[in-house]
């Protein structure tokens, strides 16, 4: 997607572990092995598989654990990004260096009973993140070091280029996003984002089959951009 909206666009990978710029990694944040293993172990402990994101230097290899497929998000990623999936017996012995991120996915009355138990478990030395889909009734976890997060990312591109976070526009549809949303001179909630993210006090776009994010940078960019 990136490639097709415009050649070496910078990116905010994984929630900000990674951060890419004209094609290379300039800043990578990895939660460490021994961090990505007890997270592991949290998740099985609460029959919740995991998603290792792995490669921090953008590799991009998912590890995941065999097994029985279910409606977990083990099974949409062996689905959906199959050449990039690799599976193991012990996920906790595959895991041989430090990580991007690990994640977690399935009903969200499953992942809002795993949460407590990580938080419980790795504290401070983390920094997890949670999105849910109420529509579809799934929720993800994504656990990653402490510090990384999106709005923490974005202002470190600001500073980079020198642009005040006042001249910043954000867009985002989960609560993941909320922190930069906040932190942006100008933050959109999506229209097909949770309906308690529209409760927030931020101006709402359409939803994305209504061309949300076409709108906001046609108005809020596009309009003032000057002609070469």
């Amino acid at each position: 997607m990136a490639e097709q909206i415009a050649p070496d666009l910078p990116l905010v990978a994984n929630n900000g572990g990674l951060l890419i710029e004209a094609g290379a990694i300039i800043r990578r944040r990895p939660l460490s092995r021994d961090l990505a293993c007890q997270a592991i172990a949290v998740g099985k402990a609460c029959a919740a598989d995991p998603v290792v994101h792995s490669g921090p230097n953008g590799e991009g290899r998912l590890l995941v654990e065999s097994g029985a497929r279910g409606h977990t998000l083990r099974a949409y990623y062996i689905d959906t990004a199959n050449p990039a999936v690799a599976q193991f017996e012990a996920l906790e012995a595959a895991v041989i260096e430090d990580v991007v991120q690990v994640m977690f996915g399935g009903e969200l009355a499953a992942m809002d009973a795993l949460l407590p138990r990580l938080q419980a478990a790795l504290g401070s030395a983390v920094n997890i993140e949670r999105t849910i889909y109420p529509a579809l009734g799934i929720g993800l976890i994504d656990v990653m070091a402490a510090g990384v997060a999106k709005n923490e990312a974005v202002s470190f591109f600001e500073r980079r280029w020198g642009t005040l976070a006042s001249c910043t526009l954000a867009i985002g549809d989960n609560w993941n996003d909320r922190g930069m949303l906040e932190q942006a001179g100008l933050g959109f909630v999506m229209g097909n984002a949770d309906p308690a993210m529209h409760r927030l006090g931020l101006p709402v776009l359409p939803s994305n089959e209504d061309d949300g994010v076409a709108i906001a940078i046609e108005e809020h960019v596009l309009k003032f951009a000057k002609p070469r």
